[in-house]
C-alpha cells in the first residue's frame, strides 16, 4: 500500500529478524483463519493461541470482533469497507510477524483479492488456513444469532446470507470442522506450527 504522505521514509530496525527468531526459539508469522461465520475461527484461534502459548512460544490473536472495537470501529461491512478493515489488519499482523510473534488471525475475510492483499503485507511469513464449515452447519451452530438476525432483515450485507464468501482455492491448511472434536482439528494445527514455524 503507497503512503499519501511522499515525506516519509522507511526506518530499518537494528535487530534481524533471524535473531528475534532465535530468541523465541520459533519463526514469526501469520496464520490466517478465514471461513464463514461460525465456521469456528475465533474458537479454534484462541485455543490454537493457548496451546502454543502453554509450549513457551510468543502467539497472538487478532480477532475479528475484537478489531472492530478498536481499530476499526469506524468501519461498517460494505465491500469498501470489509477491504479496509482487512488491509488493517494485514500490515498489524505483518508488524507482529516481523517482530517475531506467531500471530493467529479470525476474519471471516470473504474476498480472495482482500486476502492476497494481507499475504503480500507479511509475504512468505504468511499462511492461509480455510476453516472449511458448510453454511448449513454454521447457521445451526449460531453462536452469536446473527444467522437468525440476517434471515429476518435484521443484519444487512451478512456473509453466507445476503453477501457473499469466496472461499480460498489453495490454502495452505484447510481444516474441515464437521465431525471433528475441537481438540483434533488444534492438533491438527499445532501440528501445521510445527512444520512451517520451528526452526
Amino acid at each position: 500500500m503507497n503512503a499519501t504522505s511522499k515525506n516519509i521514509v522507511a526506518v530499518t530496525h537494528r535487530v534481524p529478524a533471524e535473531e528475534r527468531w532465535d530468541m523465541n526459539k520459533h519463526k514469526g508469522g501469520v496464520i490466517w483463519f478465514t471461513g464463514l461465520p461460525g465456521s469456528g475461527k475465533s474458537t479454534l484461534a484462541l485455543e490454537l493461541e493457548h496451546r502454543l502459548f502453554q509450549q513457551g512460544k510468543q502467539a497472538y490473536v487478532l480477532d475479528g470482533d475484537n478489531i472492530r472495537l478498536g481499530l476499526s470501529s469506524d468501519l461498517g461491512f460494505s465491500p469498501k469497507d470489509r477491504h479496509e478493515n482487512i488491509r488493517r489488519i494485514g500490515e498489524v499482523a505483518g508488524l507482529f510477524a516481523k517482530a517475531g510473534f506467531i500471530v493467529i488471525t479470525a476474519f471471516i475475510s470473504p474476498y480472495q483479492a482482500d486476502r492476497n492483499l494481507a499475504r503480500r503485507c507479511a509475504g512468505d511469513m504468511f499462511k492461509e488456513v480455510f476453516i472449511d464449515t458448510p453454511v448449513k452447519i454454521c447457521e445451526e451452530r449460531d453462536p452469536k444469532g446473527h444467522y437468525q438476525m440476517a434471515r429476518a432483515g435484521k443484519i444487512p450485507e451478512f456473509t453466507g446470507v445476503s453477501a457473499p464468501y469466496e472461499a480460498p482455492s489453495s490454502p495452505e491448511l484447510r481444516i474441515m470442522t464437521p465431525d471433528r472434536e475441537i481438540a483434533d482439528c488444534v492438533r491438527e494445527l499445532e501440528e501445521f506450527v510445527s512444520a512451517n514455524f520451528n526452526i
